[in-house]
C-alpha cells in the first residue's frame, strides 16, 4: 500500500530454469494505482499457464524440457539396413514420465501444502470433479483436487488447477471409448487417430481400437500438427534430428516432417512440439509395432494454446 493506493507488481523469472526456484524472483513494481473499494469481493483471476513452472525442481530422471527437437522438415528417406533395424532404441530414465503438475511460482518457492490460487483449468477440473463450477479456488476445490492429484500421483499435489491435471482427466474419459464423438473416421482398414483437443491417439480398424488411447504431446503455437488426413509414409526406428542433432526413436513420419515419435523427456509441458506427435517410449513402442508404411492417419482439433 503507497499513499492509499495499491502497488500492481510483475514477478520477472530469473534467466536459467534451476534460478527459479533458487534464486527467487525479481519484483518490479509498475507503479500505484487506484482501486476501487469493492476489489477484495470480485472473483480471483486465473494464473496464466504461461506464468507457470515445473513443481519438482529439475533431477536426472526428471529434466525440466521446455519443447522437443523435431525434424520440422521432411526427412531424407531410404532403406534402412537390417543391422541398423535390429538395434533397439536406448532405454527412457526411470522417472522421467513422472506427472509433474506447473504451478505458480510463489507456490513452487514457498513449497505450499494446498494452494488458494485459482489454476487456468480451474473451472473445467470443478466439472470434471462435479464440484461447485464457479472458476474460483476454495479450500475444499483445493482438497478434492488434491485427493485427485494424489490418487493418480500427480506431483507436487498442491490441489491447484492446473493443466497436467486437466490433461490426465482428458486422458481418463478418453480412455474407455476414445472415439464416442466419432470424430475419426470408421475404415475397414486401420486408422491412426490424433485427438489434438485431448491430447490422445490411439489406433482403430473396422470401429475397434486395436491401439491405445495413450497420452501424446503435439505441435505448439505457430507450428502446430496439421490437421486433416494424411499417409504413413517413412518409418524410421532409429532416427535422428538432422537438425537438432537428438534421437527421434520410432519414428513413423506421416506428413513432410511431422511424425509419431518417442521424446527422451516429459510429455506435460506447457508448450507442445514443433509439430510432431511426441510419445512416450514404451508407446512408441508398440505403436511401431501395429503401425505400417502405407496406413491412414487422421488428425483434428486444437491443442490449447495453439
Amino acid at each position: 500500500m503507497i499513499n492509499g493506493r495499491i502497488a500492481r507488481c510483475r514477478v520477472r523469472h530469473a534467466s536459467g530454469v534451476a534460478g527459479v526456484l533458487v534464486a527467487a524472483a525479481v519484483v518490479i513494481c509498475l507503479g500505484a494505482g487506484s482501486v476501487a473499494a469493492d476489489t477484495a469481493h470480485q472473483p480471483p483471476t486465473a494464473v496464466a499457464e504461461s506464468d507457470l513452472v515445473p513443481g519438482v525442481p529439475p533431477g536426472p530422471g526428471q529434466p525440466w524440457q521446455v519443447d522437443t527437437p523435431d525434424q520440422m522438415l521432411a526427412p531424407k528417406v531410404y532403406r534402412p539396413s537390417a543391422e541398423e533395424d535390429a538395434v533397439e532404441p536406448k532405454a527412457a530414465p526411470p522417472g522421467i514420465y513422472d506427472l509433474v503438475e506447473y504451478v505458480p511460482l510463489s507456490d513452487a518457492v514457498a513449497k505450499v501444502s494446498c494452494s488458494k490460487l485459482t489454476g487456468p483449468y480451474q473451472r473445467q477440473i470443478e466439472q470434471w470433479l462435479k464440484l461447485k463450477v464457479d472458476g474460483k479456488q476454495s479450500a475444499s476445490d483445493c482438497k478434492e483436487i488434491q485427493k485427485f492429484q494424489k490418487s493418480h500421483k500427480i506431483k507436487p499435489a498442491t490441489g491447484f488447477a492446473g493443466p497436467v491435471t486437466w490433461y490426465q482427466m482428458n486422458f481418463l474419459s478418453a480412455k474407455k471409448n476414445p472415439n464416442a464423438r466419432k470424430n475419426c473416421p470408421v475404415k475397414s482398414y486401420r486408422v491412426a487417430c490424433v485427438d489434438l483437443n485431448r491430447q490422445v491417439t490411439w489406433v482403430q480398424k473396422a470401429g475397434k481400437v486395436v491401439f491405445g488411447p495413450v497420452q501424446m504431446r503435439s505441435g505448439r503455437k505457430g507450428h502446430a500438427t496439421r490437421a486433416g488426413s494424411h499417409t504413413v509414409y517413412w518409418r524410421h526406428k532409429n532416427h535422428w534430428s538432422t537438425l537438432y542433432n537428438s534421437p527421434m526413436p520410432y519414428a513413423q513420419f506421416f506428413d513432410g516432417g511431422q511424425a509419431f515419435h518417442a521424446v527422451y523427456g516429459s510429455l506435460y509441458t506447457t508448450v507442445g512440439s514443433w509439430g510432431c506427435v511426441n510419445l512416450k517410449l514404451g508407446d512408441a513402442k508398440k505403436l511401431w509395432g501395429v503401425l505400417k508404411k502405407g496406413d491412414k492417419v487422421y488428425v483434428w482439433g486444437h491443442r490449447t494454446g495453439t
